[in-house]
Protein backbone atom coordinates (compact mmCIF):
# COMPACT_ATOMS: atom_id res chain seq x y z
CA UNK A 1 0.00 0.00 0.00
CA UNK A 2 1.33 3.50 -0.83
CA UNK A 3 0.86 6.79 0.46
CA UNK A 4 2.42 10.45 -0.15
CA UNK A 5 2.63 13.53 1.31
CA UNK A 6 4.85 16.36 1.40
CA UNK A 7 5.71 18.15 5.27
CA UNK A 8 5.59 21.93 5.56
CA UNK A 9 9.19 22.11 4.87
CA UNK A 10 8.53 20.66 1.02
CA UNK A 11 10.20 17.93 1.40
CA UNK A 12 7.95 15.02 -0.29
CA UNK A 13 7.63 11.56 1.42
CA UNK A 14 6.56 8.37 -0.37
CA UNK A 15 6.37 4.76 1.70
CA UNK A 16 5.18 1.60 0.96
CA UNK A 17 4.26 -0.91 3.41
CA UNK A 18 4.89 -4.68 3.27
CA UNK A 19 3.79 -6.37 6.48
CA UNK A 20 5.06 -9.93 5.92
CA UNK A 21 8.69 -8.63 5.79
CA UNK A 22 10.91 -7.77 8.93
CA UNK A 23 13.09 -5.11 7.16
CA UNK A 24 12.86 -1.87 5.91
CA UNK A 25 14.43 0.25 3.46
CA UNK A 26 14.98 3.86 3.45
CA UNK A 27 16.80 6.35 0.88
CA UNK A 28 16.84 9.92 0.38
CA UNK A 29 16.48 10.78 -3.01
CA UNK A 30 17.89 14.28 -4.63
CA UNK A 31 17.08 15.72 -8.01
CA UNK A 32 20.59 16.75 -8.34
CA UNK A 33 23.52 14.99 -9.89
CA UNK A 34 26.17 15.39 -13.02
CA UNK A 35 23.83 16.82 -14.67
CA UNK A 36 23.61 20.11 -12.68
CA UNK A 37 26.86 21.00 -12.60
CA UNK A 38 28.57 23.54 -14.18
CA UNK A 39 32.00 23.17 -16.31
CA UNK A 40 33.86 24.24 -13.07
CA UNK A 41 32.22 22.07 -10.21
CA UNK A 42 31.59 19.05 -13.06
CA UNK A 43 32.38 16.28 -10.21
CA UNK A 44 31.15 17.92 -7.04
CA UNK A 45 28.12 16.38 -6.65
CA UNK A 46 30.01 12.92 -6.69
CA UNK A 47 32.68 14.34 -4.41
CA UNK A 48 29.88 15.47 -1.79
CA UNK A 49 28.39 12.66 -1.35
CA UNK A 50 31.44 11.21 -0.30
CA UNK A 51 32.05 14.07 1.80
CA UNK A 52 28.58 13.29 3.46
CA UNK A 53 30.05 10.25 5.39
CA UNK A 54 33.30 12.02 5.98
CA UNK A 55 31.87 12.94 9.61
CA UNK A 56 29.00 14.62 11.75
CA UNK A 57 29.25 16.89 15.01
CA UNK A 58 27.45 13.38 16.53
CA UNK A 59 29.12 10.73 14.61
CA UNK A 60 32.95 10.03 13.28
CA UNK A 61 32.86 8.77 9.73
CA UNK A 62 34.06 5.43 11.36
CA UNK A 63 30.48 5.85 13.53
CA UNK A 64 28.22 6.48 11.55
CA UNK A 65 29.26 3.20 9.49
CA UNK A 66 29.34 0.73 12.34
CA UNK A 67 26.33 2.47 13.97
CA UNK A 68 24.40 0.63 11.19
CA UNK A 69 26.47 -2.16 10.57
CA UNK A 70 26.42 -3.49 13.72
CA UNK A 71 23.00 -3.79 13.50
CA UNK A 72 23.53 -6.00 10.74
CA UNK A 73 22.23 -3.33 8.29
CA UNK A 74 23.51 -1.98 5.26
CA UNK A 75 24.50 1.98 4.22
CA UNK A 76 25.71 3.58 1.26
CA UNK A 77 24.78 6.38 -1.59
CA UNK A 78 24.91 6.91 -5.40
CA UNK A 79 25.46 9.79 -7.72
CA UNK A 80 23.92 9.58 -11.52
CA UNK A 81 23.44 12.01 -14.19
CA UNK A 82 20.46 13.80 -12.92
CA UNK A 83 20.07 12.24 -8.81
CA UNK A 84 22.08 11.31 -6.11
CA UNK A 85 20.41 8.41 -3.48
CA UNK A 86 21.32 8.09 0.31
CA UNK A 87 20.00 4.48 1.72
CA UNK A 88 20.10 2.07 4.10
CA UNK A 89 18.65 -1.44 4.69
CA UNK A 90 18.06 -2.48 8.06
CA UNK A 91 15.66 -4.73 10.53
CA UNK A 92 12.35 -3.14 10.74
CA UNK A 93 13.36 -2.38 14.45
CA UNK A 94 15.78 -0.18 13.30
CA UNK A 95 13.96 2.62 11.75
CA UNK A 96 14.78 5.22 14.29
CA UNK A 97 18.45 4.41 14.02
CA UNK A 98 17.99 4.28 10.19
CA UNK A 99 16.12 7.81 9.92
CA UNK A 100 18.47 8.93 12.72
CA UNK A 101 22.03 8.60 10.62
CA UNK A 102 20.34 9.57 7.53
CA UNK A 103 19.42 12.85 8.84
CA UNK A 104 22.79 13.38 10.23
CA UNK A 105 24.75 12.93 7.50
CA UNK A 106 22.74 14.99 5.18
CA UNK A 107 21.78 18.03 7.59
CA UNK A 108 25.52 17.86 10.05
CA UNK A 109 28.01 16.95 7.66
CA UNK A 110 31.06 18.48 9.32
CA UNK A 111 32.92 18.81 5.80
CA UNK A 112 36.24 19.34 7.68
CA UNK A 113 39.13 21.18 5.47
CA UNK A 114 41.89 18.20 6.43
CA UNK A 115 39.11 15.15 5.57
CA UNK A 116 38.22 16.66 2.41
CA UNK A 117 41.76 16.82 1.18
CA UNK A 118 42.08 13.25 2.18
CA UNK A 119 39.03 12.70 0.48
CA UNK A 120 40.50 14.08 -2.76
CA UNK A 121 42.87 11.42 -3.35
CA UNK A 122 40.28 8.86 -3.03
CA UNK A 123 38.35 10.13 -5.89
CA UNK A 124 40.85 10.71 -8.00
CA UNK A 125 42.04 6.49 -7.17
CA UNK A 126 38.51 6.15 -8.04
CA UNK A 127 38.89 8.03 -11.29
CA UNK A 128 42.21 6.26 -11.82
CA UNK A 129 40.01 2.77 -11.19
CA UNK A 130 37.57 3.98 -13.77
CA UNK A 131 40.03 5.14 -16.66
CA UNK A 132 41.57 1.04 -16.43
CA UNK A 133 37.84 0.19 -17.22
CA UNK A 134 36.83 0.17 -21.05
CA UNK A 135 33.77 -0.09 -20.41
CA UNK A 136 33.93 3.13 -18.00
CA UNK A 137 36.05 5.10 -20.54
CA UNK A 138 33.50 4.10 -23.25
CA UNK A 139 30.33 5.56 -21.47
CA UNK A 140 32.14 8.63 -20.88
CA UNK A 141 33.01 9.03 -24.63
CA UNK A 142 30.15 8.27 -25.56
CA UNK A 143 28.28 10.87 -23.38
CA UNK A 144 30.28 13.21 -24.83
CA UNK A 145 30.25 12.41 -28.25
CA UNK A 146 26.15 12.00 -27.97
CA UNK A 147 25.35 15.46 -25.67
CA UNK A 148 28.84 17.52 -26.42
CA UNK A 149 29.37 20.29 -24.26
CA UNK A 150 25.74 20.12 -22.27
CA UNK A 151 25.79 18.95 -19.05
CA UNK A 152 24.42 15.04 -19.64
CA UNK A 153 27.79 15.16 -21.73
CA UNK A 154 29.50 15.40 -18.31
CA UNK A 155 31.60 12.55 -16.90
CA UNK A 156 29.94 11.76 -13.24
CA UNK A 157 33.34 11.95 -11.57
CA UNK A 158 34.77 14.73 -13.07
CA UNK A 159 38.32 14.96 -13.72
CA UNK A 160 41.63 15.35 -11.71
CA UNK A 161 42.32 18.83 -12.17
CA UNK A 162 38.40 19.56 -11.16
CA UNK A 163 38.29 17.31 -8.04
CA UNK A 164 41.81 18.87 -7.07
CA UNK A 165 39.94 21.99 -7.72
CA UNK A 166 37.25 21.54 -5.04
CA UNK A 167 37.10 23.73 -1.35
CA UNK A 168 34.87 23.68 1.28
CA UNK A 169 33.63 26.99 0.27
CA UNK A 170 32.82 25.67 -3.12
CA UNK A 171 31.04 22.50 -1.69
CA UNK A 172 28.93 24.32 0.95
CA UNK A 173 28.00 26.67 -1.69
CA UNK A 174 27.02 24.25 -3.96
CA UNK A 175 25.22 22.29 -1.15
CA UNK A 176 22.82 25.61 -0.17
CA UNK A 177 21.95 25.86 -3.66
CA UNK A 178 21.24 22.29 -4.81
CA UNK A 179 20.57 20.29 -1.75
CA UNK A 180 16.92 21.57 -0.53
CA UNK A 181 13.92 19.88 0.91
CA UNK A 182 11.93 20.95 -2.14
CA UNK A 183 13.97 18.96 -5.13
CA UNK A 184 14.58 15.81 -2.17
CA UNK A 185 11.94 13.06 -1.31
CA UNK A 186 12.40 10.12 1.44
CA UNK A 187 11.31 6.89 0.40
CA UNK A 188 10.05 4.41 2.50
CA UNK A 189 9.49 0.60 1.92
CA UNK A 190 9.26 -2.54 4.16
CA UNK A 191 7.67 -3.10 7.72
CA UNK A 192 6.58 0.04 9.50
CA UNK A 193 3.98 1.58 11.75
CA UNK A 194 2.26 4.79 9.93
CA UNK A 195 1.84 6.62 13.05
CA UNK A 196 5.60 6.36 14.33
CA UNK A 197 7.42 6.03 10.87
CA UNK A 198 5.47 9.83 10.67
CA UNK A 199 6.72 10.89 13.74
CA UNK A 200 10.21 10.31 13.47
CA UNK A 201 10.25 11.67 9.73
CA UNK A 202 9.18 14.87 10.99
CA UNK A 203 11.77 14.45 14.26
CA UNK A 204 14.67 14.39 12.16
CA UNK A 205 14.19 15.92 8.89
CA UNK A 206 10.92 18.58 9.93
CA UNK A 207 13.42 21.12 10.17
CA UNK A 208 15.21 20.69 7.53
CA UNK A 209 15.42 24.16 6.10
CA UNK A 210 16.63 26.37 2.55
CA UNK A 211 17.02 29.69 1.76
CA UNK A 212 13.94 29.28 -1.19
CA UNK A 213 12.15 26.69 -3.17
CA UNK A 214 14.53 25.40 -5.50
CA UNK A 215 13.30 22.55 -8.14
CA UNK A 216 15.89 21.97 -11.33
CA UNK A 217 15.25 23.04 -14.81
CA UNK A 218 17.22 21.69 -17.75
CA UNK A 219 17.93 23.56 -21.31
CA UNK A 220 16.48 21.67 -24.22
CA UNK A 221 19.05 18.77 -25.06
CA UNK A 222 20.28 18.48 -28.29
CA UNK A 223 21.40 14.96 -29.32
CA UNK A 224 24.40 15.23 -31.31
CA UNK A 225 25.27 13.44 -34.59
CA UNK A 226 28.52 12.82 -34.06
CA UNK A 227 31.35 9.80 -32.99
CA UNK A 228 34.39 9.80 -31.01
CA UNK A 229 37.69 7.42 -29.98
CA UNK A 230 39.69 6.92 -26.98
CA UNK A 231 43.33 4.86 -27.53
CA UNK A 232 43.59 1.69 -24.57
CA UNK A 233 46.14 -1.00 -24.94
CA UNK A 234 43.61 -3.74 -24.70
CA UNK A 235 43.17 -6.70 -26.94
CA UNK A 236 39.30 -5.98 -27.35
CA UNK A 237 37.56 -3.40 -29.56
CA UNK A 238 34.58 -1.92 -27.16
CA UNK A 239 32.04 -0.07 -29.35
CA UNK A 240 29.03 1.83 -28.00
CA UNK A 241 26.13 3.29 -30.26
CA UNK A 242 23.45 5.75 -29.88
CA UNK A 243 19.98 6.05 -31.39
CA UNK A 244 17.20 7.98 -30.45
CA UNK A 245 15.40 7.00 -27.35
CA UNK A 246 12.50 8.31 -25.16
CA UNK A 247 12.67 10.95 -22.28
CA UNK A 248 12.17 9.51 -18.26
CA UNK A 249 8.33 9.25 -18.06
CA UNK A 250 6.91 9.27 -21.99
CA UNK A 251 4.16 6.91 -22.02
CA UNK A 252 5.96 5.37 -25.25
CA UNK A 253 8.39 3.97 -23.02
CA UNK A 254 6.54 0.71 -22.61
CA UNK A 255 6.48 -0.02 -26.35
CA UNK A 256 10.39 0.84 -26.43
CA UNK A 257 11.42 -1.51 -23.56
CA UNK A 258 9.50 -4.02 -25.27
CA UNK A 259 10.84 -3.35 -28.46
CA UNK A 260 14.57 -3.12 -27.05
CA UNK A 261 13.67 -6.62 -25.02
CA UNK A 262 13.19 -8.14 -28.63
CA UNK A 263 16.29 -6.66 -30.54
CA UNK A 264 18.90 -6.48 -28.17
CA UNK A 265 18.64 -6.90 -24.61
CA UNK A 266 18.63 -10.91 -23.72
CA UNK A 267 20.38 -14.02 -24.77
CA UNK A 268 17.13 -14.26 -27.27
CA UNK A 269 17.31 -11.34 -28.84
CA UNK A 270 18.04 -10.14 -32.46
CA UNK A 271 21.55 -8.65 -31.93
CA UNK A 272 22.47 -11.68 -29.54
CA UNK A 273 21.79 -14.42 -31.97
CA UNK A 274 22.65 -12.76 -34.79
CA UNK A 275 25.98 -11.44 -33.76
CA UNK A 276 27.90 -14.01 -31.33
CA UNK A 277 25.45 -17.28 -31.81
CA UNK A 278 25.42 -17.16 -35.58
CA UNK A 279 28.24 -15.47 -36.33
CA UNK A 280 30.50 -15.68 -33.09
CA UNK A 281 31.83 -12.51 -33.30
CA UNK A 282 31.49 -11.23 -29.61
CA UNK A 283 31.35 -12.30 -26.52
CA UNK A 284 29.22 -9.78 -25.26
CA UNK A 285 26.88 -7.69 -27.09
CA UNK A 286 23.75 -5.84 -26.22
CA UNK A 287 21.15 -3.25 -25.78
CA UNK A 288 19.74 -0.61 -23.47
CA UNK A 289 17.87 2.29 -23.10
CA UNK A 290 18.86 6.19 -21.26
CA UNK A 291 15.98 8.36 -20.35
CA UNK A 292 16.67 11.44 -19.09
CA UNK A 293 14.53 14.72 -18.39
CA UNK A 294 13.03 16.11 -22.05
CA UNK A 295 15.47 13.01 -23.71
CA UNK A 296 16.89 9.55 -24.03
CA UNK A 297 19.13 7.68 -26.11
CA UNK A 298 18.88 3.83 -26.68
CA UNK A 299 22.28 2.53 -26.80
CA UNK A 300 23.84 -0.55 -27.80
CA UNK A 301 27.18 -2.44 -26.51
CA UNK A 302 29.43 -4.68 -27.86
CA UNK A 303 33.10 -6.00 -26.79
CA UNK A 304 34.52 -8.00 -29.67
CA UNK A 305 38.21 -8.88 -31.34
CA UNK A 306 38.95 -5.50 -33.44
CA UNK A 307 39.22 -7.40 -36.74
CA UNK A 308 35.93 -8.55 -36.25
CA UNK A 309 34.33 -4.48 -35.97
CA UNK A 310 33.70 -3.86 -39.52
CA UNK A 311 31.48 -7.13 -39.94
CA UNK A 312 29.73 -6.64 -36.44
CA UNK A 313 29.08 -3.07 -37.27
CA UNK A 314 27.92 -3.83 -40.86
CA UNK A 315 25.64 -6.59 -39.85
CA UNK A 316 24.14 -4.41 -36.65
CA UNK A 317 23.13 -1.71 -39.43
CA UNK A 318 21.35 -4.48 -41.61
CA UNK A 319 19.48 -5.52 -38.30
CA UNK A 320 18.24 -2.31 -37.35
CA UNK A 321 16.97 -1.92 -40.88
CA UNK A 322 15.28 -4.91 -41.31
CA UNK A 323 13.77 -4.36 -37.44
CA UNK A 324 12.84 -0.75 -38.30
CA UNK A 325 11.23 -1.93 -41.74
CA UNK A 326 9.18 -5.05 -40.61
CA UNK A 327 8.43 -4.39 -37.00
CA UNK A 328 7.17 -7.57 -34.60
CA UNK A 329 4.09 -10.19 -35.72
CA UNK A 330 1.47 -10.35 -33.15
CA UNK A 331 2.75 -13.32 -31.50
CA UNK A 332 6.21 -11.25 -30.76
CA UNK A 333 4.14 -8.47 -28.87
CA UNK A 334 1.89 -10.86 -26.54
CA UNK A 335 5.10 -13.20 -25.90
CA UNK A 336 7.09 -10.00 -24.92
CA UNK A 337 4.54 -8.45 -23.15
CA UNK A 338 4.66 -11.05 -20.62
CA UNK A 339 8.27 -11.06 -20.56
CA UNK A 340 8.74 -7.45 -19.11
CA UNK A 341 5.59 -7.94 -16.91
CA UNK A 342 7.88 -10.85 -15.03
CA UNK A 343 11.23 -8.76 -15.09
CA UNK A 344 9.20 -5.95 -13.84
CA UNK A 345 7.82 -7.96 -11.11
CA UNK A 346 10.97 -9.88 -10.20
CA UNK A 347 13.09 -6.76 -10.39
CA UNK A 348 10.91 -5.28 -7.30
CA UNK A 349 10.99 -8.58 -5.10
CA UNK A 350 13.27 -6.88 -2.19
CA UNK A 351 12.21 -3.57 -0.66
CA UNK A 352 15.72 -1.78 -1.64
CA UNK A 353 14.37 -2.14 -5.55
CA UNK A 354 10.91 -0.90 -4.82
CA UNK A 355 12.21 1.75 -2.88
CA UNK A 356 14.50 3.22 -5.13
CA UNK A 357 11.25 2.70 -8.17
CA UNK A 358 9.04 5.05 -5.68
CA UNK A 359 11.62 7.54 -5.07
CA UNK A 360 12.63 8.13 -8.75
CA UNK A 361 9.25 7.84 -9.64
CA UNK A 362 8.01 10.71 -7.22
CA UNK A 363 10.70 12.47 -7.25
CA UNK A 364 10.52 13.23 -11.53
CA UNK A 365 6.89 12.80 -11.73
CA UNK A 366 5.77 13.71 -8.61
CA UNK A 367 3.52 10.76 -8.48
CA UNK A 368 3.19 6.98 -7.80
CA UNK A 369 2.03 4.46 -10.34
CA UNK A 370 0.97 0.78 -8.84
CA UNK A 371 2.23 -2.49 -10.26
CA UNK A 372 -1.38 -2.75 -11.13
CA UNK A 373 -1.14 0.15 -13.31
CA UNK A 374 1.99 -0.78 -14.96
CA UNK A 375 0.53 -3.84 -15.73
CA UNK A 376 -2.24 -2.76 -17.06
CA UNK A 377 -0.02 -0.03 -19.12
CA UNK A 378 1.99 -3.21 -20.68
CA UNK A 379 -1.02 -4.94 -21.48
CA UNK A 380 -2.30 -1.97 -23.25
CA UNK A 381 0.76 -2.56 -25.89
CA UNK A 382 -0.48 -1.84 -29.19
CA UNK A 383 0.39 -2.38 -33.05
CA UNK A 384 0.60 1.51 -33.18
CA UNK A 385 2.59 2.24 -30.08
CA UNK A 386 5.29 -0.50 -31.76
CA UNK A 387 4.81 1.39 -34.86
CA UNK A 388 5.78 4.42 -33.38
CA UNK A 389 8.31 3.89 -31.61
CA UNK A 390 10.07 1.59 -34.28
CA UNK A 391 9.64 5.06 -36.76
CA UNK A 392 10.94 7.51 -33.72
CA UNK A 393 13.92 5.54 -32.44
CA UNK A 394 14.87 2.94 -34.84
CA UNK A 395 13.99 4.02 -38.23
CA UNK A 396 17.23 7.02 -38.31
CA UNK A 397 19.61 4.31 -37.01
CA UNK A 398 23.08 4.83 -35.04
CA UNK A 399 23.31 8.43 -34.55
CA UNK A 400 26.09 8.77 -32.88
CA UNK A 401 28.73 6.28 -31.21
CA UNK A 402 31.99 5.90 -29.36
CA UNK A 403 34.77 3.25 -30.04
CA UNK A 404 37.98 2.01 -27.30
CA UNK A 405 40.70 0.10 -28.30
CA UNK A 406 43.96 0.55 -30.12
CA UNK A 407 45.33 0.31 -33.75
CA UNK A 408 41.70 1.13 -34.88
CA UNK A 409 40.52 3.06 -37.84
CA UNK A 410 37.21 4.14 -36.29
CA UNK A 411 36.47 6.52 -39.29
CA UNK A 412 36.31 3.69 -41.36
CA UNK A 413 34.17 2.09 -38.62
CA UNK A 414 31.93 5.48 -38.58
CA UNK A 415 31.30 5.32 -42.74
CA UNK A 416 29.62 1.74 -42.19
CA UNK A 417 27.53 2.71 -38.43
CA UNK A 418 26.41 6.29 -39.90
CA UNK A 419 25.96 6.01 -42.57
CA UNK A 420 22.25 6.77 -42.34
CA UNK A 421 22.43 9.69 -39.10
CA UNK A 422 24.93 11.50 -41.77
CA UNK A 423 22.32 11.52 -44.46
CA UNK A 424 19.57 12.37 -41.85
CA UNK A 425 21.91 15.49 -40.68
CA UNK A 426 23.30 16.68 -44.39
CA UNK A 427 19.70 17.26 -44.98
CA UNK A 428 17.97 17.90 -41.80
CA UNK A 429 19.91 19.54 -38.70
CA UNK A 430 23.42 20.20 -39.67
CA UNK A 431 25.17 17.98 -37.37
CA UNK A 432 22.42 17.91 -34.42
CA UNK A 433 18.75 16.35 -33.60
CA UNK A 434 16.62 18.78 -32.36
CA UNK A 435 14.20 16.57 -30.04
Amino acid sequence: MYNTYTLKNGLRIVTEKIEHLNSISVGVMVQNGSRNESPEVNGISHFIEHMFFKGTDKRTSKEIMEDIENVGGQINAFTSKEATCYYIKALDTHLDLTLDVLSDILLNAKFDPEEIEKEKGVVIEEINMSEDSPEDVLDDVHSKACFGNESLGYPILGTIPLVKSFTREKILNFISEKYTPYNSVISVCGKFNDKELDELINKYFGEWKSKGEYTPEYDKTIIQVDSAYAKKEIEQLHISLGLEGLPYGDENNYALVLLNNIFGSGASSILFQKVREELGLCYSITSYLQPFQGVGTLNIYAGLNRNYGEKALEVIEKEITLFSKNGITDKQLEINKEKIKANYILGLESTSSRMFSNAKTFLFRNKIKTQEEVIKKIDNIRKDDIQYVLERCFKKGVINAAYVGQDVEYSKLDSIILKSAKAYDNSNHNGKINL
